[in-house]
């Protein structure tokens, strides 16, 4: 029942090639790779460095990663930041925290981790506590991640529509904690790895609606990507396996 309530809610959003889309998503053809000057590689999906090079950097910014672990695209902020600045590298899970040290231990160079803080807050009220802070925010937000789903015969069984609905509101809490924390002229990258519109460029076109005057988008392109009304995403089916990643860039006025 549970697959079919899950097929039924993607095949209204996708069509005809939702079939295509289901298929690539349970390959294993993702492409991943690694970034240079790290001591250890630490391999990802070539679309999520990409993604995390969206954010435009430079040295001696203070930067915000929301939900950092597993690490990947705080390695990629680390590896453009040399040290200098601040990175905040946020997730809420001591267990998700404990990896993501490994993580830069193993893979950061010494003189890139010593502008690191790890911090495990709750991202969604992180703008009542910490306003203004911030010259750049990630917020690569917790979803639906469709392809994990759909790989888990486990989490497919207790898939349910209220799940995506619940994701919403946490990742519009969250972005707008983001917009928050960031500084005027401060721009914040959001990003899923899910499919769905309502967790991607609907949440972008809400946070828009809500603060017309404060927020700008920036448009952004990846390689493979797709434009969507507000951002971008890189589906697997069209992509050679890429992906699933959507990304969209917002500027604070």
């Amino acid at each position: 029942m549970h697959k079919e309530s899950f097929d039924g809610f993607y095949r209204e959003q996708y069509g005809e090639r939702w079939d295509a889309l289901k298929d690539a998503m349970l390959s294993e053809t993702e492409d991943k790779s690694t970034i240079e000057g790290l001591e250890e590689p630490y391999f990802m999906d070539r679309t999520s460095i990409e993604t995390a090079m969206l954010l435009p950097l430079e040295e001696g910014l203070s930067v915000l990663d929301m939900c950092a672990a597993p690490g990947g695209k705080s390695i990629v902020i680390a590896s453009r930041l040399h040290g200098s600045g601040s990175l905040v590298s946020n997730d809420r899970s001591p267990e998700r925290r404990g990896r993501m040290r490994k993580a830069f231990e193993s893979s950061l160079p010494e003189s890139w981790r010593s502008n690191i803080t790890i911090t495990g807050h709750d991202a969604s009220k992180w703008g009542v506590y910490e306003k203004d802070a911030y010259d750049r925010i990630l917020l690569d937000a917790p979803c639906s991640s469709e392809r994990h789903v759909l790989n888990s015969p486990e989490h497919l069984s207790i898939w349910s529509p209220s799940r995506p609905k619940r994701l919403q509101a946490l990742q519009f809490s969250m972005l707008s904690s983001a917009l928050l924390a960031l500084r005027k002229g401060g721009i914040v990258l959001y990003s899923t790895c899910s499919i769905n519109k309502g967790e991607d460029e609907d949440i972008i076109a809400r946070l828009m609606k809500k603060h017309p005057d404060e927020v700008r988008e920036i448009r952004v392109s990846l390689e493979y990507g797709e434009a969507r009304e507000h951002g971008c995403i890189v589906l697997p089916d069209r992509s050679g396996g890429r992906g699933p990643m959507y990304a969209a860039l917002l500027e604070k006025l």
